[in-house]
């Protein structure tokens, strides 16, 4: 794709970047067959190829409109035309340079700046956002039913091991997800504890910066990518392995921080590493599998239920990680299922179905229709955000693929009289 970038841009960072990423593009359109907000209005604008012009448009001048912004904004940054693209497009990046060179150009009305801000203010910050999600729990019978579906039932996240072992890795806690389901992370840790692994978590380490960042605010996401790394680099200093990520949203931007902090001299070394180490949990469990197979021989719970497996964008477009869990629940016995159209979003998409809940919910029930259909008993995926918007939608339980490991490594503990069950009293509460 031939260009000709504005002087506002073409010799900024951004500029050289997103053309780059331009002149890839050939204009072949498979990205259009797989994009969720194409396949639902069927406007050439609402999906990737027509998004790369009007952002191709603006960076060359073109004055941006509310229509820019508009077919910008429908856009869930899923991914999925990544996968798709024969020529490595990399549309991820060059929607969040686009994104925000409209919103500087266009600005916004009243009220999308205020629900804007609150996400951006409150939704990173667990000082806030904790003593909320409680509330909300305590109220969730009579909040309406909008809120309701933001609001999961709160859930016990039992004890946290503190066995030391020789091998130690980091665990990103997240900003939202020990609120939501705090049960997800503490569940790791007993499973990684049971393998001869500690967890470990940085308490100065927050949200990854993909909220700020995704919400134009790139300068302030990337504050929150800095602090990550200070808190960590004693941690990796001291030789930690690894950096786990039990949710894939924030998994797939910490594997970026090298990308984004490039510029910055003080920080790109250590961002490079920092993505270096960081995996995925179902890029560390199946180095385990010969010993979750070994304990869980014969165990009933994990054989008798159908499992559909939701894999989130962000893992299977946005880390392109395919197989593993899926692969490692086989082993031990489950029975799952990919649904049809497995590859396209659910509509959670961070802040997405907050900003744009008509077709996020659209996307959401499309999805359910689809792994409601393969006869499941339970749904599991691996994002915080994907798992709270499915449930919302469903009277099956949907919840991380490791609390079903977590459970049947408890249960074969229990049955087979084991002392180094991961309930075990060397357990106690997750340090704070």
């Amino acid at each position: 794709m031939q260009t000709n970038l504005a002087d506002f841009i073409k010799d900024t960072r951004e500029g050289k970047e997103a053309e780059d990423i331009l002149r890839k593009c050939v204009h072949c359109g498979f990205c259009t067959a797989t994009c969720p907000t194409y396949q639902l209005l069927g406007d050439e604008l609402d999906g990737p190829r027509g998004r790369i012009y009007l952002i191709k448009q603006v960076l060359e001048g073109k004055p941006a409109t509310v229509k820019t912004q508009q077919h910008l904004d429908r856009c869930l940054t899923c991914r999925n035309c990544e996968t798709t693209c024969p020529s490595g497009v990399q549309y991820g990046r060059l929607v969040d340079i686009g994104r925000q060179v409209v919103e500087k150009q266009v600005g916004r009305p009243l009220f999308q700046k205020l629900n804007r801000a609150a996400l951006k203010a409150v939704l990173p910050r667990k000082w806030i956002f904790n003593p909320a999600m409680k509330l909300g729990q305590s109220l969730r019978a009579v909040l309406p039913k909008a809120l309701q579906n933001k609001v999961p039932v709160a859930q016990d996240a039992g004890l946290w091991p503190q066995t030391e072992h020789a091998r130690k890795m980091l665990l990103l806690d997240g900003c939202v997800q020990p609120a939501m389901s705090p049960n997800i992370n503490a569940a790791t840790a007993r499973v990684l504890d049971t393998m001869g692994v500690q967890l470990q978590i940085a308490p100065k380490a927050g949200c990854c910066g993909a909220i700020r960042y995704h919400l134009n605010e790139h300068e302030d996401g990337l504050n929150d990518m800095r602090q990550n790394i200070d808190a960590w680099w004693p941690y990796v200093e001291a030789g930690a392995e690894a950096i786990v990520m039990t949710a894939s949203g924030c998994g797939a931007t910490v594997k970026e921080y090298g990308h984004l902090l490039a510029h910055d001299e003080a920080y790109a070394g250590k961002a490079g590493k920092i993505s270096m180490l960081t995996r995925d949990l179902s890029e560390i469990l199946p180095e385990f599998q010969p010993q979750l197979v070994q304990r869980l021989q014969g165990n009933i719970n994990t054989r008798s239920k159908r499992i559909a497996w939701h894999p989130p964008c962000t893992l299977q477009h946005g880390q392109q990680i395919r197989g593993k869990v899926e692969g490692l629940l086989t082993a031990i016995g489950v029975d799952v299922k990919l649904c049809a159209d497995s590859h396209l979003c659910c509509g959670s998409a961070g802040t997405y179905s907050v900003l744009q809940p008509k077709l996020s919910y659209q996307l959401r029930d499309n999805k359910l229709r689809n792994l409601e259909a393969t006869d499941a008993e339970m749904i599991l995926s691996a994002n915080i955000g994907c798992l709270t918007h499915l449930q919302s939608g469903t009277e099956l339980p949907v919840q991380h693929w490791i609390e079903l490991i977590d459970r049947a490594l408890q249960d074969s503990a229990i049955s087979q009289d084991l002392p180094e069950a991961v309930s075990a009293p060397s357990a106690v509460n997750k340090p704070e």
